[in-house]
């Protein structure tokens, strides 16, 4: 008859289970006081263990879940309330960005009509093509146009 030899087996896997605790713990430790994220992947793959095994430790999962939740709450008021936008602010830079936006519009048909008149002028003065450079050698007739400020 054999010997039983499980109690040997049962102790080694205990400490098995606590040598992979103790790293995992110790991986978590290490990436908060990194300032790392938190997350499964980055605790397995700092502590070597898989991260099934990290699901199934429920305080493993739920100091990860807490680091986790610690994280999401830095990021979100990484900029302090005080300098944060208020809605007024905002639907006041929006109207008058809409202002803004009415105004060039008005000068730009402004200024169509003004080119309108300009170009007008010329053809009633008996000039058709505006596509040449330099006007022929001869007498040169010049004509004031004003378009006007800019």
């Amino acid at each position: 008859m054999r010997a039983d030899n499980t109690q040997h087996l049962i102790t080694a896997a205990k400490q098995r289970h606590e040598l992979t605790r103790a790293k995992t713990l110790r991986a978590l430790r290490e990436l908060d006081d990194a300032g790392t994220a938190v997350t499964f992947e980055a605790v397995a793959r700092r502590a070597l263990v898989s991260r099934s095994w990290l699901y199934t430790q429920p305080d493993i999962r739920a100091e990860i879940g807490r680091l986790r939740a610690l994280d999401r709450q830095k990021t979100e008021s990484s900029i302090p309330s005080r300098q944060r936008s208020s809605d007024p602010s905002l639907q006041r830079r929006l109207e008058s960005a809409n202002s803004r936006n009415r105004e060039l519009a008005e000068e730009n048909t402004r200024l169509r009509r003004q080119l309108a008149e300009a170009l007008g002028r010329l053809r009633t003065a008996g000039v058709h093509n505006f596509d040449d450079p330099a006007p022929e050698p001869g007498p040169t007739r010049r004509s004031s146009v004003t378009i006007g400020p800019c």
